[in-house]
């Protein structure tokens, strides 16, 4: 009884005439045997390159880049760094030296990062003095400082627990890791951060943690009629308090409430400078010329100014009677 079994190229069963046979067909033969030629061309296209590289002692930029196994804009920011020397012949050409990459290489060894040790690992001579420099230190608390800086261990906490527990997204994260030099280590593929330098960067204050309502800027805009360009000039001039959340800024409605006072612009006892201009069939400029004039009462809300509704009713009626008597002149 003859054997099936699948074809090695197509993927097809097909009755085998021999223990030895892989296609279904000499179509499928021929076009594996293509697809083998094919690889094997593309491996010696990537390999080539490399080893012309190794027989080469000045390299252009993007042959360093192959050599090295980055990208040639990476190898540019070692250049301009000063990590990596290179030498221009013309304004359109440079060259590194091979010797000059093994030697940049050599100078900085890998060391492996745990938690509670710093990045750079001191030499031997100078661990004594480096010891008793840091002790001197004091260790202090601010945002951005080495972690050399720290005489003591640091607690620390993984990415996916810093997001939970601070409600920010990854790439908010990790920005903010590397902008304010937030110590960090990795372990197990899994990036670990400084407990304590993530809650002076993303903890809240008492006062924070006390209030309770808060909205969203949509959410601001709509209820006190303003624009987020003015939510955000007076939440910066007036301190009000902020946090963020996913992507979204909140605000405290405590404070959005003593700036915007709703509570005022509910009440009858006050104009807006639009509703006093409607009333008395008059333009915003007059009634503010004559608010000013006659030194009347008016409370600013955000960008508004409420009018005392009495006052201003005084006044009116006041240019009214003259306006009258002056007719009837």
């Amino acid at each position: 009884m003859r054997k099936t079994r699948k074809c090695a190229f197509c993927g097809k069963e097909f009755t085998c005439n021999s223990g030895s046979q892989r296609y279904c067909s000499e179509h499928c033969a021929e076009a594996a045997k293509a697809q083998r030629k094919k690889r094997q061309q593309d491996f010696l296209k990537a390999v080539q390159p490399v080893i012309d590289i190794a027989s080469q002692e000045y390299l252009t930029f993007s042959k360093a880049a192959i050599l090295m196994g980055c990208s040639r804009q990476y190898v540019y920011k070692l250049v301009n760094e000063g990590k990596l020397p290179a030498s221009r012949i013309s304004s359109r050409m440079a060259f590194i030296r091979k010797a000059d990459i093994e030697k940049m290489l050599a100078g900085n060894p890998y060391h492996r990062v745990l938690p509670g040790a710093s990045s750079n690992t001191p030499s031997k001579k100078s661990s004594h003095s480096s010891s008793s420099s840091l002790l001197s230190k004091k260790g202090k608390n601010q945002i951005g400082e080495s972690p050399m800086m720290f005489a003591e261990p640091l607690d620390y906490i993984s990415g996916e627990d810093v997001m939970a527990t601070y409600k920010v997204k990854k790439s908010w994260l990790y920005v903010s890791a590397k902008r304010n030099n937030i110590p960090m280590c990795k372990i197990a593929g899994k990036n670990y951060y400084s407990r304590k330098h993530m809650d002076a960067l993303f903890g809240v204050s008492a006062e924070i943690e006390a209030l309770t309502e808060w909205l969203t800027t949509d959410e601001a805009e709509s209820l006190y009629s303003t624009t987020k360009e003015s939510l955000r000039t007076q939440a910066y001039r007036r301190h009000i308090p902020t946090k963020r959340e996913y992507g979204k800024t909140y605000y405290s409605k405590k404070h959005l409430d003593e700036i915007f006072r709703p509570d005022l612009k509910a009440s009858d006892a006050y104009y807006t400078t639009t509703e006093a201009a409607e009333k008395f069939g008059m333009t915003k400029s007059n009634i503010c010329v004559i608010v000013k004039t006659n030194n009347l009462t008016k409370v600013k809300v955000g960008v508004q100014n409420l009018i005392v509704k009495e006052e201003l009713d005084r006044i009116m009626a006041s240019r009214l009677a003259q306006f009258g008597a002056y007719r009837l002149q």
